[in-house]
This record gives C-alpha cells, structure tokens and sequence, in this order.
C-alpha cells in the first residue's frame, strides 16, 4: 500500500514537474520567437499616441483618374464647354498641353448628393458612392510632378525621384508587423507600373520593410514553394539544422541586427510555404462574399479578388496591402485618359466600382473597416481642357495629366466619414483651399495609424530623414477624425 502510494506521489509529482517544464519550454519558444522578432525589426510597435487605424489598404488607381469627373463636381464647366480658358485662371504648364491652345471640355458624368452627408460623387462610382458617409474626399491635393513616373513617386515616396522608402515600407518601419507568417506589406499588380518596383520599395530602409508582391495567379509569391524534388520532411530536417547552426552562430554575435534578421527571413519565408497559398485560396469564402466582391463576373473578377485578398490579409495582421488598378493596355495605361477620356474612366470604373464597394461593405460588417484605413488615389488628377498634344497621343476627347489640384479620398480607420475636405478652382484647374500637399496626405495617414510623421526618422547619410521630409504641417487627422 504504503509503495502504491509513493508510487502514486511520484506519477504526479513527475507529471507536475514535466508538465511545467513542457510550460517553460513553450514559454522559452514564445520568448525566442519574440526576441527574434524585436531584433529583426517585424515585431509590433507600440504607436506614438491611441489610434484606432492598424493596417492600409491603399488602392492606387494608375495612370490619373481625373477628379473632375469622379470625386470633384464643376457645374461651371458646362457653360465653358467648348470655349477657351478665361484668362482670368492664368496659364500654367503641362506635360503636353499649351492651355491657351485648346477648349474647356465639362463632364459627360452626372454628378449627385450621396448619403446623409450629401457628398456629390459622379455616376461613375455609383457602388462607391453608397458610402459616401464613410468617405473623407481631400478635394485639394496637389504636387509638381507631370509624368506617371514622377507623380507615382510623389504619392507613394513623398519625393518625385527613386531612392526613398515607399508609404508602406515607412508604415512597417514604424509599427512592425502583427502577423507571423504572412509578409507585413503585399503589394498586388494589374500589369506593370510606369515608375516600376520603387514604388513599394524600401529605399534606405532595410530591405526586409520592402513590398512583397502576392500574384493572382500561379504560386501567390515566387520561389516560395517547396522544391518538387525534396520531400516535406526532408525539408524541415535541413530548416531545423539550418536554424540550429544559425543560431549557435548567433549567441557569439548578439549584436548583429542583420543576422538576427536573416534567421527572422527563414523562418517567415518557411511559414509562408502554407500561409500564403492558404491566404490566397478563395475558394473558402462564401458564394455571397464572391458575389460581393464581383468575382462571379469577368470585368470585376481581378480587382475583385485583389479586394478580397487584402480583406483576408488585414484579417491575418498584414500590416500594409497596396492594390493596383490599370497596368500597361496597349498604347493607353490604366486611368491614363490622353484619348477619349470619357471611355477610359467608363471602362477602368466599371472594372473598381463594385469591387471597391464590397470591400467596404465587408469590412464594415466584420468589424474591421474601424481598424483599417482605405486610401484611394492616383497618380495626379486630369485638366479641365481637351488634350491638345500632338503625336503625344491625345485628342480633343482626352485630357491631360494635372498635378495642380485633384482629389483622394480615405476611409476607416476611425474617420469621422460623410466630409469633403478642400477645394480646387471652379474649372478645378489648381487647388484654391485647404490646400493638401502629398506630404500632408502623408502625414494624415499615418497619424490615423497613431504615429507621430515628424518622430519617424531614419538616419541616412548623415541626417535624419521621414516620410513627409520637412514638410506634412497640414495633418489632417484630427479634422478626419471629429464628428
């Protein structure tokens, strides 16, 4: 009796004992994991002040969609139409364009107040329009850059050449990332970009905060498959000796941020082997949420699965998902609309419109949109006046890019929506009031994600850079932000 018992105490105390060291041993994992982590840069960072934004999703409509005839009403061009600029708007220059040259063409579109809020959105984004009181458009943006490249730079670097950390590098930079198993900024393509990979580039950051690019069709990101000729086991045998033989490296050197990083890529590039085509596979969502996002139908299939992937990535803590509409169309590209302005913004809108709208919607119902912020612009915005290039491609159906004054719009991310915020002139030829420049924009966004624009810095070169440079003074934050 008396060895049952001890027999008995000592079963327990074994299992007590063990059970704890299994306890620590998970504890010492999580403790690696988050080491690891902090020195590789992804861990999540606390942001300067509360905010209620913690992931973007930026949907960049490429080639320039024109304001004028979107988010940005001009009732007095309709009594111009045909007729040469007044003199009183003074001349300004264009890519293409002697302003003096060539008539005032109005809207074809038919603008309406949208919501409680009575926002006037045009009939080219009917399904975006029924959110009107979720949107915050900034109808005063403006830059100098001229060409697709310069003015790509300038939305999505805040400088006009290569060489700085794109917005979502910045983002990832300054707040880490929430997922473990998934890249903290994705980037999708419709086709190529006129300023090329820079776009979602790091620039002098790390490279580990560059853009990774998730593809709609094939592996969703290359060279992250197994190779067919190692079986799964034999691979995670190689990993946990590589890991063992890094690490063992490792302790000597503690110090070395960029070991402690390449350690941090192999294991992410290792999860990602199931996570990515899992994130990928929409064949999980519901026959509703397909239909939502206008995925049952073949102009809104591509921008509408892109939509409800960064759906599921911002669900799985991707911090930053940037969407590209318009890739390179033969001679025209994307929104560019040079040549028959009007059937161009016709097309591209109807390939966004319902796409763009269900996003909002789903997000809205998952309790998601509060915590995600939605930026939607472009290039630059397009000229009251015909295209007057010659053998530039345009004609007196087409406008010309126009850096001067166009419109963005954002949501969520605790935006107070249903607000237009800014104005351009009454042909929306330069931006008159509140005017908004991209560093402004910039600024506003990333405080909506509760980071101070002028606390993150990057010392390069022997000085300390930031997204908005020296400028960003028109935050708009707090006007978003209020009721």
């Amino acid at each position: 009796m008396c060895d049952k018992t001890l027999i008995a105490r000592s079963r327990r105390e074994f299992l007590e004992k063990s059970g704890m060291g299994f306890g620590a041993l998970a504890a010492s994992w999580l403790m690696s994991r988050d080491a690891l982590a902090a020195t590789s840069g992804f861990a999540p960072r606390k942001p300067h002040f509360d905010a209620k934004g913690k992931a973007v999703i930026y949907l960049f409509m490429h080639g320039g969609p024109s304001h004028i005839d979107t988010f940005d009403p001009k009732p007095a061009l309709a009594a111009l139409d045909g007729k040469p600029v007044p003199p009183s708007f003074g001349k300004v220059d264009f890519q293409f364009t002697k302003m003096d040259k060539v008539p005032i063409m109005a809207s074809r579109r038919k603008f309406k107040p949208r919501g409680q809020s009575g926002i006037e959105i045009s009939d080219l984004f009917e399904g975006v329009a029924a959110h009107a009181d979720d949107l915050a458009v900034i109808r005063s943006v403006h830059h100098d850059g001229f060409t697709h490249v310069t003015g790509q730079n300038w939305m999505n670097l805040g400088w006009p050449r290569v060489g700085r950390p794109s917005v979502g590098s910045w983002v990832v930079y300054g707040l880490g990332s929430e997922s473990d198993n998934l890249p903290a900024y994705v980037v999708m393509l419709d086709g190529g970009i006129k300023a090329g990979a820079p776009s979602y580039g790091a620039g002098f950051l790390p490279a580990m905060y560059q853009g990774t690019l998730l593809r709609g069709e094939g592996p969703p990101i290359l060279n992250v498959n197994r190779p067919k000729d190692v079986a799964a086991g034999e691979q995670e045998k190689m990993f946990d000796a590589l890991r063992f033989l890094n690490e063992r490296h490792r302790e000597t050197r503690a110090d070395d941020s960029e070991l402690a990083a390449r350690i941090a890529s192999y294991e992410l590039a290792f999860k990602m082997q199931m996570s990515a085509p899992e994130v990928a596979d929409l064949s999980r969502e519901s026959e509703a949420t397909r239909r939502l996002y206008g995925i049952d139908s073949a102009d809104t299939s591509e921008f509408g699965s892109q939509c409800l992937m960064a759906r599921r990535l911002v669900e799985r803590g991707v911090r930053f998902v940037q969407l590209y509409s318009g890739g390179k169309k033969g001679s025209e590209v994307g929104w560019d609309g040079h040549n028959e302005c009007e059937q161009n913004h016709a097309f591209m809108a109807n390939k966004v419109d319902k796409p763009i709208a269900g996003l909002l919607t789903d997000l809205k119902s998952r309790g998601l949109l509060d915590s995600t912020v939605i930026l939607w612009g472009g290039d630059f915005g397009r000229t009251p006046f015909t295209d007057g290039a010659e053998g530039g491609g345009g004609n007196r159906n087409g406008r010309d890019h126009n850096p001067y004054g166009f419109s963005v719009w954002m949501a969520g991310g605790g935006i107070r929506g249903g607000k237009a915020i800014g104005a351009t002139d009454d042909i929306g030829l330069r931006a008159v009031k509140d005017k908004a420049t991209v560093h402004d924009v910039h600024a506003t966004l990333l405080g909506l994600l509760g980071v101070d624009h002028k606390r993150l810095t990057y010392p390069f070169q022997g000085r300390d850079f930031r997204l908005t440079d020296v400028h960003g003074e028109n935050d708009l934050t707090a006007r978003l932000t209020r009721g």
